[in-house]
This record gives C-alpha cells, sequence and structure tokens, in this order.
C-alpha cells in the first residue's frame, strides 16, 4: 500500500495526487461503485477505517476520512492518500483545522467521486438530525450509531424526530440476525402474541429497537428488561399456543424455542462494525421498516 502525505493542501491538489497515483498504478476510478464520507475524531479514525476498508472490499469506495481538528488553530488542511493493492478502493484522510472544521462540506464536496452515491457515516459521535448537517446534506445514506452516545436511550428514542428516508442505525443493523430468527419462529402457526419481553443489559439501544419492531409488527405490548448481558440475550413471546423464547446468554449461539416443536441451536454471533457497515452499504433505497420501527418507539415513549 501507498501512503502519501499532503500538508497544508486544497482539494483540487488531492485530486490532481489522485489522479498521479492512479495512471502509476494502472488503476483507473471506475470500479468504484460509490463514495463513503466517514466522520470522526482522530481518536476514533484507526478503527473508523479498517472497518470501512473491510466493508469496501465488497463495495469498492472513495473513502474520505474527516477529522476535524483544533478550530483556533490557522486554517489547514492536511491530507493523507493511501492506495495499493491491499486497499479496495481508495483512502483519503482529511485533518482539518481552523474554520474548516466548521465547513468540512466545502472540502469534501470537490473529492466526491461522479455520478455515485454518497454514504455519510459517523462511527461516534453524530449529528442531532444528520440530513441537517453539512455532510449529511451530501449524502443519500446516512448511517449513525447509537451505540456510541454517551446516552444511547436518548439518542435513538430522539431518531424519530429528525428522521428523513436514507437515515439508518446501526444499532438496527444489529438486529438483522435476530429479526431473520424472530420471522422464521412464525414460520408455522402459533396463534397470535399477547405480549412480550427483550432482554438485555441495560442501556442497550438496539433493545428497544427490537422491541418497537416487534409491538408494530405483531401488535402487541413489547417491553424491554434488563438483564447480566452480554449485549441482547433474550426475546419472549407470549401467544395463544404457547411461549417463543429466543434466549442467548454467550453471544455467540441462542436456542429457540416453539410450541410443539423441538428446541433449536442456532449461531447468533455478534458482528464486527465492518460486516454491519458493508450491510447498510448494500441498500442505498430508504429502509421503510427502520422507519417504522423509531416511529413506533417514539409513540411508546410519548404514552
Amino acid at each position: 500500500m501507498t501512503s502519501f502525505m499532503l500538508s497544508g493542501t486544497n482539494a483540487s491538489k488531492i485530486s490532481s495526487q489522485l489522479t498521479h497515483l492512479r495512471h502509476q498504478m494502472g488503476t483507473p476510478a471506475v470500479g468504484m461503485v460509490l463514495t463513503l464520507v466517514v466522520v470522526c475524531g482522530e481518536s476514533d479514525q484507526y478503527d473508523a477505517v479498517r472497518a470501512a476498508t473491510e466493508a469496501a472490499r465488497e463495495h469498492p469506495s472513495r473513502i474520505l476520512v474527516v477529522i476535524p481538528r483544533d478550530s483556533e488553530e490557522p486554517n489547514r488542511l492536511d491530507a493523507e492518500i493511501r492506495f495499493g493493492e491491499s486497499t479496495p478502493g481508495e483512502v483519503i484522510l482529511l485533518r482539518l483545522y481552523g474554520e474548516l472544521t466548521r465547513h468540512a462540506d466545502s472540502v469534501v464536496s470537490p473529492l466526491l467521486l461522479t455520478d455515485t452515491p454518497v454514504v455519510a457515516w459517523w462511527p461516534s459521535d453524530c449529528p442531532e438530525v444528520p440530513s441537517k448537517d453539512p455532510i449529511g446534506m451530501l449524502a443519500q445514506r446516512r448511517i449513525i450509531d447509537a451505540r456510541s452516545a454517551s446516552d444511547s436511550v436518548k439518542s435513538i428514542t430522539g431518531r424519530a424526530r429528525g428522521y428523513v428516508p436514507g437515515d439508518t442505525d446501526l444499532a438496527w443493523t444489529r438486529l438483522t440476525t435476530w429479526r431473520s430468527l424472530l420471522a422464521a419462529a412464525f414460520d408455522q402457526p402459533v396463534g397470535k402474541v399477547k405480549r412480550g419481553t427483550v432482554e438485555a443489559v441495560s442501556g442497550h439501544a438496539s433493545a428497544l429497537l427490537l422491541a418497537a419492531w416487534l409491538g408494530e409488527r405483531l401488535g402487541a405490548s413489547v417491553k424491554v428488561a434488563d438483564s447480566p448481558g452480554p449485549g441482547l440475550t433474550a426475546v419472549k413471546l407470549v401467544s395463544a399456543e404457547g411461549d417463543i423464547t429466543i434466549v442467548r446468554s454467550d453471544g455467540r449461539m441462542a436456542t429457540l424455542s416453539r410450541p410443539g416443536q423441538p428446541d433449536r441451536r442456532v449461531a447468533l454471533t455478534r458482528r464486527p462494525t465492518s460486516e454491519l457497515l458493508a450491510e447498510e452499504l448494500r441498500r442505498l433505497d430508504p429502509d421503510e421498516i427502520y422507519a417504522a420501527a423509531i416511529q413506533r418507539l417514539a409513540q411508546t415513549k410519548k404514552s
């Protein structure tokens, strides 16, 4: 992998250097399918870049990592370009100083790939309304992670107020395997669900979303209860035919129990961020099921 540093630069010089590197390596940009803009702090950039690079193996991308630094320093843009066979696409780290920290969109806009979708991802701190953020306004999809917030429950319950199509949350993506398993539990008739409980470690954002989704889909009251963890540990639904339960106590394997059926052991591992991000990059259309879940959650909190 080639790493090239540009200090005190601008978007035009970065673009010229990218063109030079592509000609030098014989690698055109036409194979890239989107631009992924990652907004994070310096302390988070290593993990964020690693996750984005892994996700880009499935979705070759231009990855623009926006790292706001000291707003009190003179205006300056430093760039680090990572390019090579081990990097699927291009990775450009942009460190912003001075007034540029408040105008990241002016730096990012000239570096977006032409005629390709733009996805914005905030792996840690995120704006209250992503669609109104300058970077968010450039993107078709906006990905946040309520789990990284200081108060993840408050973060997830506030999403409905500022939601617009294209928003999503990795706290929701973590539920894909749980939702698939729950859907499979209803392959055989089990009668109407009367009530349910989702159990998770205290303050678990995904548990709130799972309870809201189940309540919205089943038309029943589904509550959240604390458990020792790790993470999300159980779903228990009371139906007319008996209880439907999924219990996962070790973060890896779960037991599915249904009325009149033998218990079934299934893999239900906690997935790394790179897999979650890759899943979200597979779809660029609005996630209407997520929208319904956060709306249900907002209504539940009001009542």
